[in-house]
């Protein structure tokens, strides 16, 4: 009987692994043979020579061969946000991957655009490589005063529409590059991450985003799905015959909906240009989420049974009865709200499927890939559900004082949760009364155990529960005294006495400036500039769990201190994701915290440093440091 029920739930999964299957094989009918090779970076693939003729500007673009401008992405905006109207050449059609029906130039193009009295410009312009590549919107602050003259080669393009520059107009293209700042169109890890999406070489990139997912399977913002899985696997023992194949068909219907959530989430927040993760976010949905395994804690603890209505549980009954599945819909449920809520903290893989999918338009490979990362991140937990029963005794007595340790584990999934809109305080004090709660549980447990059980499972109890009793009292003070941080929770005491007060490793937290969108931005970069500074620019939100590491690990550093000392530090904090929040975020292309930018003492960012998700200290002291040696003629970041 019991072979036939696990039977029975392993064809209800495969029902639900088929799909996935069919999907997963027809986007490797997709792949493209394609051998690997090098792509240029942009700024070589598309040489830019800028000149200026009676207030107009002109810019001729040297187009290599096998790339291609696209004439829509070509535009030239002044200081005042005015779009000027570009004199263009006729492009080819195409029916192009990313956009659609496209006209582009395969060969170099001349723009000339009237500036009406403006001194200032910005220019973008956006190509691809034929062989698959997409390159992110490029763009060019151009001051008219230091713009030369129009040389006649570039005269002579503007005059024939497209046509290749002559020597004198190859030296000035030369010069132009030369003079552009090096790192200015160098490529993020996200959006290198994004150009090798874009790159055809499906199956490799699928495994090397699973390969990514297992690796984020040890951050804090997965590592909550453990006990949360466990607590399912461990609820639904008590009538299992063969727990180890129950705990595998279990943990497969919490992964299959939590890896599906991530990817049809992950599109959907890229395809809108919206974190949607974030709506997930405020105080009225974590404050629900947080209650309900608080219920499901009490249900643990034996206080009551969660029933449904009679007249459901009886049809109910009679489903079960020919499935067998009853515990796979509650699995599948928790696996889609821990995808919502669990996970919302933005790393680079993430972040680059998520701005491939929004600069390519292409939901189908960029949602592969997030498949991939979140079934990556759901492996361990397969093993979690499969393995763990096997260490499991038979069912007896002590399944209801396990049932009653997982109900602590789940409060403290609620404090956990709860910790995003509480002060910090309040939460040390929560923490601390769950632990002497727990420190209780086990001494009554110890003192109700069976004769055979008495030594030395009840001497380890007694012991756990003692050590466990005084640091929930430790707790419990250090909340009273005002302290936030669980591992030093008596740091206030540290100034008041007789005794020399002893300063944390990290000294006093680093204080960043809070800005309030694109405008506040721009001005505080402007401050910089005069004053030849950097300016460290960090996104982050008050439920970003990696944030909270950040703070802790990395600028709580002496060393990363004492290197930030001279830089600008600013914060912009997306909690409530405000409109202005989405557009500092639209405009920086930063897709969700944590992200970190460096902005050098000329106000352009250093793309290719650019943070996103979790570091060390070491980590970022070694980007400081590039930053440094890549601009030592113009600023210091340290």
């Amino acid at each position: 009987m019991g072979v036939a029920i696990a039977a029975d739930r392993v064809s209800a999964v495969q029902r639900w692994l088929w799909p996935l299957a069919l999907i997963m094989l027809m986007a490797l009918g997709t792949i493209q043979a394609t051998q690997a090779q090098e792509f240029l970076p942009p700024d070589e693939a598309f040489k830019l020579d800028l000149g200026q003729q009676d207030n107009e500007l002109i810019a001729h673009f040297e187009v290599t061969p096998g790339y291609y401008l696209y004439r829509e992405r070509l535009s030239v905006e002044t200081a005042d946000g005015a779009i000027e109207e570009l004199n263009l050449p006729d492009g080819d059609i195409i029916e192009d991957e990313y956009f659609g029906r496209s006209e582009v130039y395969h060969r170099d193009v001349t723009l000339r655009a009237a500036l009406d009295g403006a001194r200032s410009a910005t220019l973008t312009w956006q190509g691809c490589a034929e062989a698959g590549l997409c390159y992110p919107p490029q763009r060019r602050s151009i001051e008219l005063d230091e713009v030369p003259e129009a040389s006649d080669a570039l005269l002579a393009s503007l005059a024939n529409g497209s046509n290749v520059a002559s020597d004198e107009g190859d030296k000035t293209s030369e010069a132009a590059e030369t003079s552009t700042n090096p790192r200015e169109n160098t490529l993020g890890e996200d959006q290198r991450l994004a150009a090798q999406l874009a790159d055809g070489q499906s199956l490799w990139f699928l495994a090397a985003f699973f390969g990514m997912g297992l690796l984020l399977t040890f951050t804090p913002c997965v590592l909550p799905m453990i006990p949360i899985l466990s607590s399912l696997v461990v609820g639904s023992q008590r009538d299992a015959k063969h727990p180890m194949l129950g705990g595998l068909v279990l943990s497969l219907a919490f992964v299959i909906p939590m890896a599906l959530t991530y990817s049809l989430l992950g599109v959907a927040a890229a395809l809108a240009g919206a974190n949607l993760q974030a709506l997930f976010q405020n105080p009225i949905f974590i404050g629900t989420f947080a209650g309900l395994f608080v219920v499901l804690a009490l249900a643990m603890f034996g206080l009551f049974e969660l029933n449904l209505p009679t007249f459901l549980r009886n049809r109910l009954g009679q489903i079960q009865q020919r499935q067998h599945g009853g515990h796979l819909g509650g699995a599948a449920a928790m696996g889609v709200l821990s995808a919502l809520l669990v996970g919302p903290c933005m790393t680079a893989p993430l972040a680059g499927a998520l701005l491939y999918i929004a600069e390519s338009g292409d939901a189908w490979q960029g949602g592969l890939a997030l498949l991939a990362l979140g079934l990556g991140m759901g492996a361990p937990l397969l093993l979690v559900g499969m393995i763990g029963p096997r260490l499991l005794p038979r069912p007896g007595s002590w399944m209801v004082r396990v049932r009653a340790l997982f109900g602590f584990v789940l409060l403290g999934m609620a404090i956990w949760f709860a910790d995003r809109v509480l002060p910090g305080s309040i939460v040390l004090g929560l923490w601390g009364a769950l632990i002497l709660s727990l420190a209780l549980a086990l001494w009554q447990m110890a003192k109700t155990a069976p004769d055979e059980e008495t030594m030395p499972l009840a001497m380890i109890s007694r012991s756990a529960g003692a050590v466990l009793g005084l640091w929930g009292i430790v707790l419990i003070v250090g909340a009273a005294g005002g302290s936030k941080d669980p591992f030093q929770p008596l740091a206030f005491l540290a100034g008041s006495g007789g005794g020399q007060s002893v300063a944390p490793t990290g000294g006093a937290p680093l204080p960043f400036e809070i800005i309030d969108g694109q405008k506040e931005l721009q001005a505080r970069l402007i401050q910089a500039s005069n004053q030849d500074q950097w300016t460290l620019l960090e996104f982050t939100a008050d439920w970003c769990i990696s944030c909270e590491v950040i703070e802790k690990e990395v600028f709580g550093d002496s060393r990363v201190q004492q290197a930030l000392a001279q830089v600008q530090r600013l914060s912009e904090d997306v909690t409530k994701n405000t409109p202005t929040d989405q557009a500092i975020m639209r405009d920086q292309e930063v897709l969700g915290p944590p992200t970190l930018m460096l902005f050098g003492p000329d106000g352009e960012e250093r793309r290719d440093l650019r943070v996103i998700g979790e570091l060390s200290a070491e980590e970022f002291l070694e980007r400081l440091e590039q930053a440094r040696d890549g601009l030592s003629a113009t600023g210091d970041p340290a």
